[in-house]
């Protein structure tokens, strides 16, 4: 019994372990794997006693010592869970009987409930289920020691698995029903968050290498859910995230004054609604389209247009966002704007400053005929679009503009929006992502980490316009989006040395991507963001219009799963109870009223008291436990009932030949 504990005892912690890989520290997940190890080592040479007192008290202190370096306390959601999660492999350490092995599939499930503090994706969800249904084996097989001999006890672990898998499809339906039906209660509490959470994807700051970097993963961005036939075209789809208008010579940054909050009100025709979902809830920036507003007070939009999260949220949800069409740009020009769009270095790049006033000299000083004559410029160079450029230092854009002429978006926006600021016409940088891809559904579009993207706005005539330099040297980037452009122009690579392994890597997790994501957009709109609105919108459509209605139908409908799931066991009980109830009637049809069974007798006190009548009274032992596994563990199969019909033979045979040998005597 203990060697088939600790066979469960192992895959469960190693699912716990596996879990929250990505959550915790690396030396922690070290120390947690060398315990793993050391489990299984001792399960493989059979030494199912306590670990020595010294070796479980290190543990336990240089783990709690490695959660305090890590996380500054032994609280919040991460030091917590690393506590419980250390607890738990410490329990596991001193094992030694059943009741040790009681208490850790106990915590074993609270420690799995656990990790949804951790994440709430369907990835998590189904690592969840793998400890919980170990943690039900185990207390299953414990319950049921009593009733399994040696030999039953190797062979059981199957009708175990069969069993607890059973009891939860069982309980699958009335989870369910409870999910939809009762009422959506806010929480009682909040999970604390760290303020100091790592930030993924989208940076407030643009270097050379930064977007490149994130353009090389196809890992989900944000999702954009709504009537998408009235959204922009894939080419002219710009998700804004910010302005950098802040130049060091190396660095774009956003300046100080597009950092202050304002309020936009929606106007009473809001233009086009849109939904945005970003893939993770640690992004704070919002990507929205140009002339984007809005009216959750979580959110904050800035002068610059931009829009951002005010606290960090446990769970991301949905931002309703408006697009406004029809107004040309929501962010205001000022004095203050235009000088730092006009910001420049004069003591750095001399060949892009004489470049800049020589076509600004054939441009007659005209702004539009200027910006047109510098992408005619960059189209007559030979410009490469590449995700590995050349590294670049000291005069970053004379170097790029004359010498390497290779480069992702941010280098050509950079140099354009410095060709522009060296004419006297003001520009700057935005980020965000371009483009998206339809999700398989075709209801919501999926933008990618490969979609980031930057590019430029120039104030011409006193009105900002978005100028795409990259359209340029790559229009199809654009046309077609990043994903297609990467499959189907190999220079985007760069070195030839990796590129078969890089494409094959694009082009294996790709579909995988698609389909995991699409996937993971189902469960957090469909499960995790199943709200109080949800809800309501739920029961409309149902014709639901109260609470009490809601709950009268949930009461009825467990009620209605109750009585099918009762007929159903009757049911099956009574095929099973038939066959047996027959078998019986035929063993003891031709026997003397003494020898049958009485009223008041049960099956295994029938069988003991004939097996003092036969010599061999192994058949009768036999049959004993067989009936006691059919009725009562209801671990059986078709061969146990063709089994149990035998022995009941093998028992007439045992008391005929006992009866045969009196009469001859």
């Amino acid at each position: 019994m203990i060697a088939s504990l600790y066979f469960l005892l192992i895959p469960l912690l190693g699912s716990i372990w596996i879990a929250q890989w990505t959550y915790m520290p690396l030396t922690l997940n070290v120390v947690w794997g060398g315990i793993l190890f050391l489990i299984g080592w001792r399960h493989r040479q059979k030494h199912f006693t306590a670990v020595h007192k010294i070796i479980l008290i290190c543990f336990v202190l240089f783990s709690l010592i490695l959660i305090y370096l890590n996380f500054k306390s032994f609280l919040g959601v991460d030091a917590g869970v690393a506590l419980l999660t250390t607890c738990l492999f410490a329990k596991s350490l001193e094992s030694k009987n059943t009741r040790d092995f009681l208490i850790i599939f106990n915590f074993g499930l609270f420690v799995s409930a656990s990790l949804f503090l951790h994440s709430q994706s369907f990835l998590m969800l189904c690592m969840v289920l793998i400890c919980l249904v170990f943690c039900f084996i185990g207390l299953y097989r414990i319950q049921t020691k009593n009733f399994k001999s040696e030999k039953t006890d190797q062979i059981s672990l199957q009708h175990d698995i069969r069993h607890v898998l059973k009891l939860l499809m069982v309980a699958i339906p009335f989870f369910i029903t409870l999910f939809i039906f009762f009422p959506r209660l806010p929480p009682l509490w909040h999970v604390p968050i760290s303020a100091n959470h790592a930030i993924t994807g989208m940076s407030d700051q643009m270097s050379p290498g930064d977007i490149a970097q994130l353009s090389q993963s196809s890992a989900l961005a944000f999702r954009v859910i709504g009537d998408l036939s009235q959204l922009p075209q894939p080419d002219h789809m710009y998700w804004r995230a910010m302005i950098l208008d802040n130049y060091d010579g190396r660095v774009w940054t956003r300046s100080s004054h597009n950092q202050r909050p304002v309020d936009y009100h929606v106007p009473e025709i809001a233009g086009v609604k849109y939904q945005y979902l970003p893939a993770t809830k640690d992004q704070p920036w919002i990507m929205s389209l140009e002339s984007s507003i809005s009216d959750d007070t979580a959110y904050q939009t800035y002068i610059d247009g931009s829009i951002k999260r005010k606290h960090l949220v446990q769970n991301n949800q949905p931002v309703t966002l408006y697009w406004l069409r029809f107004q040309k740009s929501i962010v205001d020009t000022n004095k203050q704007d235009l000088q730092q769009s006009l910001q420049i270095n004069t003591g750095q790049e001399h060949k892009t400053q004489a470049l800049a006033q020589q076509i600004l000299k054939q441009s007659d000083a005209d702004p539009a005929r200027y910006v047109k004559n510098i992408l005619d410029w960059y189209r007559q160079q030979d410009f490469i679009y590449t995700l590995s450029p050349e590294q670049l230092n000291g005069n970053r854009t004379d170097q790029f503009l004359f010498q390497t002429r290779n480069g992702f978006c941010e280098h050509y926006a950079s140099s354009f929006v410095l060709l522009m600021r060296y004419a006297g016409i003001p520009a700057r940088v935005v980020i965000g992502y371009q483009g998206g891809q339809l999700a398989p559904d075709a209801q919501s579009l999926e933008v990618r980490q490969l979609d980031a993207h930057a590019w430029a706005e120039v104030l011409i005539d006193d009105s900002w316009h978005r100028i795409d330099p990259t359209a340029a040297i790559a229009p199809a980037r654009l046309e077609h989006g990043m994903q297609y452009y990467l499959q189907e122009d190999r220079r985007i690579w760069g070195s030839e040395q990796h590129l078969f392994w890089k494409q094959q890597n694009f082009h294996l997790i790709q579909s995988f991507r698609v389909w995991s994501d699409y996937l993971q957009y189902q469960w957090q709109s469909k499960v995790i963001g199943y709200n109080v609105d949800q809800q309501k919108s739920f029961f409309s459509k149902l014709g639901i219009r109260s609470v009490y209605s809601a709950i009268v139908i949930m009461l009825l409908s467990i009620c209605g799963l109750v009585i099918v799931y009762g007929i159903y066991v009757a049911y099956k009980r009574r095929g099973q109870s038939s066959f047996i109830e027959y078998q019986i009637s035929r063993f003891q049809r031709k026997m003397s009223p003494s020898m049958k069974k009485q009223k008041s007798e049960t099956f295994k006190v029938w069988m003991l008291r004939l097996s003092a009548h036969a010599n061999n009274k192994q058949p009768f032992t036999d049959v004993t436990k067989l009936y006691a596994k059919i009725h009562f563990l209801e671990q059986y199969s078709d061969k146990d009932y063709i089994k149990f019909k035998q022995l009941l033979k093998d028992c007439s045979f045992e008391l005929n030949s006992v009866e045969n040998t009196c009469h001859h005597k």
